[in-house]
């Protein structure tokens, strides 16, 4: 299983849009990626900001690569997201999970 963890931030104003957009997107991605296993997003205000942290779960890299191409550390970054985000990392980073829920 592969984790992949990214971070944006918003405005106060617009982080229940992004919120919402990012509900929305996992949603979707469990119809378009066959090995997508479901994710979380995270929230929390830091300073001025709303942070997310969104993790997502694919079965591989394979599976990462079909949902973000072959340059796989890239964030993928819809138009609705971009005009929510203030900020956000500028590489994805990927963990093997060698542990995981029972």
């Amino acid at each position: 299983m592969i984790v992949r963890v990214w971070h944006g931030w918003t405005s106060p104003a617009d982080a229940d849009a992004y919120e919402r957009f990012l509900r929305g997107l996992l949603a979707q991605l469990t119809g378009r990626v066959p090995a997508f296993r479901g994710g979380w997003v995270l929230r929390r205000r830091s300073g001025d900001e709303e942070e997310f942290a969104v993790l997502t779960l694919f079965e591989s890299l394979d599976a990462v690569r079909a949902f973000a191409g072959d340059d796989y550390e890239t964030p993928v970054i819809e138009p609705e997201a971009a005009r929510l985000l203030l900020r956000g990392d500028d590489k994805a980073a990927h963990y093997e999970a060698v542990v995981e829920p029972p």
